[in-house]
């Protein structure tokens, strides 16, 4: 078979990292048409819930990961800043899991009040802040057809 196209001479494979990061991505554009009263169809309820099951367990597995250190032998200095980097990834990964479940409730339309709403807004906000992610949904005017 033929390979049209580009070659992919720098190009490397994707890794579980990098499916995460896509998939919260997503998941951020999701809860943010969510909030703007974009229409959740049936296709988008399941990939909503798709996204945030993923999402949720690969945090989970980071949480977990970050929280078995070892101690290495270091200096006192750098071992506090790296104590401190790590309880904020511990922090990160928590407010990703509550995205999550955030979600989820939202396509399962148990996402309802007001005080639930700016709690996901709240979240949300956190957690672009943390990965600098800036995204305004009015410039994806595909999300309003559903």
């Amino acid at each position: 078979m033929i390979k049209m196209g580009p070659a992919s001479v720098g190009m490397r494979a994707m890794s579980a990292d990098d499916i995460f990061s896509s998939r919260l991505k997503l998941l951020i554009i999701m809860a943010k048409a969510y909030l703007r009263d974009c229409p959740l169809g049936t296709y988008r309820k399941k990939a909503v819930i798709e996204n945030a099951n993923h999402v949720f367990y690969h945090s989970l597995h980071l949480v977990s990961e970050s929280s078995t250190l070892k101690d290495n032998g270091s200096e006192p200095q750098t071992e506090i800043v790296s104590q401190k980097k790590t309880s904020e990834e511990h922090l990160f990964h928590q407010r990703v899991q509550l995205l999550a479940v955030m979600a989820k409730a939202l396509a399962e339309d148990r996402l309802r009040g007001h005080f639930r709403k700016k709690a996901l807004i709240d979240n949300l906000n956190q957690i672009c802040e943390t990965l600098i992610f800036k995204f305004q949904i009015r410039d994806v005017n595909f999300l309003k057809v559903a």
